[in-house]
């Protein structure tokens, strides 16, 4: 008999969880033809989801998982939509869920990073568990958020699925080459440019990149190609964290580097493409998926050897401390020098972001709505 999921999309703009919502939706249409999908979407969204089977439908709903009623007024709408089960994407589960359902966890960072009061804290500690431990199953995009979460919340080893991310498949075409020059032209680029792409939280330590980068660009500041090297960063706006502005004043590199915020998808592809290197000393990351697009797109990667990012890059990334600010700035100097090692690293890299794709991570989290459907029933 075939299930009735209901998918929550909600965040399906987002910058990360966008991403996994919609590869996993494009992947889960490409191999299941027989279960319906409800796609519960915000109302300026319904367009976001084009391309998807019959079996695929939207709903919308008016609030965000952030409102202030939504640990009410959600489960209290899902449950009118007569689910099988119900995914949410991510580790915000409402306190009244009903069961049955299914979380994908990216990473730990709500607890790690989140900051705030003590009681804030401990109530954060004490939703996100007790969502998971109603969860008919949880699943982790890495091995290493699987070990976060078993750790942190003390979640049995056995109720938690590894189901891997994976890069848009967009980010190993390449872009033809007057388009690409089409899209530097209009941002202005004819430099060339380290890029950071994500956000800018404090976890993703871009206060150190910034650093690294004026160090880096000092030792290059005689290059014939290097001396005009400018660091892109990608993501939220820089105004919403003044760390990173000073470090930028400090180091005294205002005119070489550059906030975009968030780009369209199709300049995104052409930044990635572009860049002479992407640079990722994030503190901690559930997966790593950036440093896969940038390999996917054939730019070398430098990263940090924390977390997720040694399992999923593997060996082709020149992983780095990322507290370490000089062992930072000698990898780009590295990367950016040594022509046989860019071709390793760009070699290396595509074989890599190869091995992920939504087609495998659609089946494994197929096989989870299965497991959990028939926990319901057992």
């Amino acid at each position: 008999m075939p299930l009735r999921i209901v998918f929550d999309a909600r965040r399906v703009r987002d910058f990360g969880i966008g991403t996994y919502i919609h590869g996993l939706l494009h992947g889960l249409a490409a191999i299941d033809r027989s279960n319906d999908y409800a796609l519960v979407a915000l109302p300026h969204d319904q367009d976001a989801f084009g391309g998807l089977p019959p079996n695929f439908k939207t709903v919308t709903y008016g609030q965000t998982d952030l409102h202030s009623l939504n640990h009410l007024a959600f489960p209290l709408f899902l449950h009118r939509l007569q689910p099988s089960l119900v995914h949410i994407p991510l580790n915000r589960v409402p306190l009244f869920m009903r069961e049955p359902y299914v979380v994908t966890i990216h990473d730990m960072a709500s607890l790690l990073f989140g900051g705030g009061s003590g009681l804030r804290m401990q109530t954060r500690r004490y939703l996100l568990r007790r969502g998971l431990l109603r969860a008919k199953r949880i699943m982790a995009v890495s091995e290493a958020t699987r070990g976060d979460v078993h750790d942190a919340l003390g979640i049995p080893a056995d109720h938690i699925r590894l189901a891997y991310n994976a890069p848009n498949p967009d980010f190993f075409r390449p872009t033809e080459a007057a388009r690409a020059r089409n899209i530097l032209e209009r941002y202005q680029i004819d430099y060339p440019f380290l890029l950071y792409a994500g956000n800018i939280r404090p976890q993703k330590n871009i206060p150190r990149l910034v650093e690294a980068f004026a160090l880096a660009r000092e030792h290059l500041s005689r290059h014939p190609f290097y001396r005009n090297l400018h660091l892109i960063i990608i993501g939220d706006e820089i105004s919403r964290y003044p760390s990173v502005r000073h470090a930028v004043i400090q180091t005294r590199v205002e005119k070489t580097v550059r906030f975009l915020g968030f780009v369209p998808f199709e300049a995104l592809r052409i930044f990635f493409e572009s860049a002479a290197l992407f640079v990722f000393p994030s503190l901690y990351e559930g997966f790593g998926l950036p440093p896969l697009e940038a390999m996917a797109s054939g730019t070398p990667v430098v990263a940090s050897n924390v977390s997720a990012l040694p399992e999923v890059l593997g060996d082709a990334a020149l992983l780095v401390n990322p507290e370490n600010v000089f062992e930072i700035a000698r990898a780009i100097q590295e990367a950016l020098l040594d022509d046989e090692l860019r071709g390793e690293l760009i070699a290396r890299g595509k074989t890599q972001a190869a091995r992920y794709s939504w087609d495998h991570a659609a089946r494994e989290v197929l096989e989870v709505y299965r497991e959990a459907a028939f926990a319901r029933r057992s």
